[in-house]
């Protein structure tokens, strides 16, 4: 079902031939919510088994044009799961301390342990994205044995090396791309101006990036051909529509913890036994 947008780097990607409005798995909104409250509360079940046995952590990355929904997102889908070993992780530009150091550095430091779901807003991604489109590795302090013109090419492969580590050592990572076309984007920020209690999402940089739109659909094709992998796939979800984007979403998480199958710790039969002798314990102090 949702195969149709995951890539695994077995085929190529095009972004040209993907679809930002089709709603083909859903006939409509009032469904796309039924479907979601029923995947609301098995994703719960699963998260509260993920924690409990603590054998396997998951980062779900989100990546995004702007107004394109990622916080929107992160909050109706993620809403349902206990704030207990959820964690979200949001990364902006790059602090002179974070520069200082490499550049998984920031994102090293917010893997979740065994047990733990990180939900990442924007991520390491954000190097061979924008950091791509601007070239502001070539602003940034380089030894001279590094030739910039390898910069980003070095940086797809540490990528995928570092997802794989952290496959090898118990933590998956998926990554979601919200899908939005330019035209949806623009009647988005329409509405940021428009509406009063929009208004404080609005800003003239965002606009200002359009220009640069076609450079970031490469950057985007780019990044999911060069680090999408059966271990750590892309996923690259529809999202003119809003209630259509956020059911994908669910359906893709919950697939994955379905995959990771969690389950809650078994009890040994000397637990068990010791369970029954505190139990009448506990019984004797309530008769008295």
């Amino acid at each position: 079902m949702i195969s149709k947008y995951r890539y695994t780097g077995k085929n190529r990607f095009d972004i040209s031939d993907v679809s930002t409005d089709e709603t083909s798995l859903c006939s409509d909104k009032k469904e796309a919510k039924e479907k979601m409250k029923a995947n609301e509360e098995e994703l719960d079940l699963l998260q509260q088994k993920l924690y409990a046995e603590k054998k396997e952590g998951l980062i779900i990355v989100f990546q995004a044009m702007d107004a394109a929904g990622k916080d929107g997102t992160i909050s109706h889908v993620l809403q349902c799961l206990s704030p207990h070993g959820v964690y979200e992780a949001a990364f902006k530009s790059p602090s002179s301390a974070e520069l200082a150091h490499d550049f998984l550095w920031r994102i090293v430091q917010k893997v979740p342990a065994k047990g733990e779901i990180a939900i990442f807003n924007r991520s390491h991604y954000e190097d061979v994205l924008i950091g791509k489109v601007k070239k502001l590795y070539a602003s940034q302090a380089q030894s001279r044995r590094i030739d910039l013109d390898e910069v980003i090419d070095r940086r797809y492969e540490d990528i995928k090396n570092f997802e794989k580590y952290l496959y090898n050592n118990n933590v998956r990572v998926i990554k979601i791309f919200l899908n939005v076309s330019k035209d949806e984007q623009a009647r988005r920020f329409l509405s940021r101006i428009e509406e009063p209690e929009k208004n404080w999402k609005f800003s003239s940089g965002d606009v200002e990036e359009r220009e640069y739109w076609d450079a970031y659909m490469q950057a985007f094709e780019d990044v999911i051909n060069e680090t999408s992998t059966k271990h750590s796939p892309w996923y690259v979800v529809p999202a003119d529509h809003k209630w259509y984007m956020r059911y994908v979403v669910s359906e893709i998480i919950l697939n994955e913890l379905r995959d990771m199958d969690p389950r809650f710790p078994e009890v040994t039969k000397e637990r068990l036994d010791e369970f029954a002798g505190w139990a009448e314990k506990l019984k004797s102090e309530l008769s008295e």
